[in-house]
């Protein structure tokens, strides 16, 4: 071995034959922003969060509920609904196999998941959704799921929250899928007369029907740090008025700037933040953990 190579070895190291070490799959992870590899179990010891640029990279709907929801206690809410396709729509694929692959892909068998539980032993309802599932679209079943969490909240008289990564409407079930817009905004309607709170968390993305229905009526409005927030795509709008959107738009920053959102947190925060508002809004009295 040169001298050179004794001061500068190379990045793959090979075994005595030639042959490249093996390196496990899984063990390193890139951020999507600043492009950092990062050893996988830190990403997820940070939660997804990157240590480098503070990028909260997109997380399941089950762990996000891991990371919230106390262990013990936990009931899902609305298991039972299952999509079906009353349009028999095609388009480059039949709908009903692109609900089979998207269950496949996920584990889960829709865009939603509704958990009864406790956070730090506060009672809680919490909807999450599930952007791996369809792009998070909301149709008939994400609809059904979530009036059923608020019908749960208003019976045992209980706080809703719900987490939103979504594209908006699931276009494969044409007026169906619109028709959840005024579904959920009214059983919101159903909750405030209850005077029970409802966060709501927009994380990356919220776009389209979710954000044009109920995503934005919360009584406190929280974003994750730099996620996509708005109707339609930026590209989209540009191509629409023929001007340069300003920098960041359609960002939460921005708009947090502009008074659309109330507060930015941390997803590191969340859990705590959560508590604090839920006690704030019931006025409980603070858990003591």
């Amino acid at each position: 071995m040169s001298w050179f190579q004794k001061i500068i070895p190379p990045k793959i190291k090979r075994k005595e034959n030639g042959e490249k070490k093996i390196v496990p799959e899984g063990l390193w992870s890139k951020c999507s922003a600043c492009e950092a590899v990062l050893y996988y179990t830190d990403l997820v010891k940070n939660l997804n969060v990157c240590p480098r640029c503070g990028c909260h990279n997109r997380i399941s709907a089950r762990n996000r509920l891991d990371l919230l929801l106390d262990t013990e206690g936990r009931q899902e809410i609305g298991v039972e609904v299952l999509a079906i396709d009353p349009l028999k729509f095609k388009d480059s694929k039949r709908y009903i196999d692109r609900l089979s692959q998207a269950k496949t892909n996920t584990d889960e068998n829709d865009a939603l998941v509704v958990m009864q539980g406790n956070i730090k032993t506060i009672p809680i309802v919490i909807a999450v959704f599930e952007f791996g599932f369809m792009g998070g679209s909301m149709g008939s079943v994400v609809g059904e799921r979530f009036v059923r969490g608020i019908q749960v909240c208003v019976e045992q008289h209980l706080p809703f929250v719900c987490f939103t990564a979504s594209g908006g409407a699931r276009m494969q079930e044409g007026l169906f899928s619109l028709m959840q817009m005024a579904k959920t905004t009214a059983a919101l309607t159903r909750l405030s007369r209850e005077k029970l709170p409802f966060i709501s968390v927009l994380t990356d993305p919220t776009m389209g029907g979710v954000s044009a229905s109920f995503a934005f009526i919360g009584d406190i409005v929280i974003a994750e740090p730099g996620a996509l927030i708005g109707f339609a795509g930026p590209r989209v709008i540009e191509q629409t008025v023929r001007q340069t959107l300003p920098e960041g738009f359609q960002r939460a920053e921005f708009l947090l700037q502009h008074g659309a959102i109330d507060m930015i947190v941390d997803r590191r925060q969340m859990r705590d933040e959560i508590v604090n508002l839920c006690t704030l809004l019931m006025r409980m009295p603070a858990p003591v953990i």
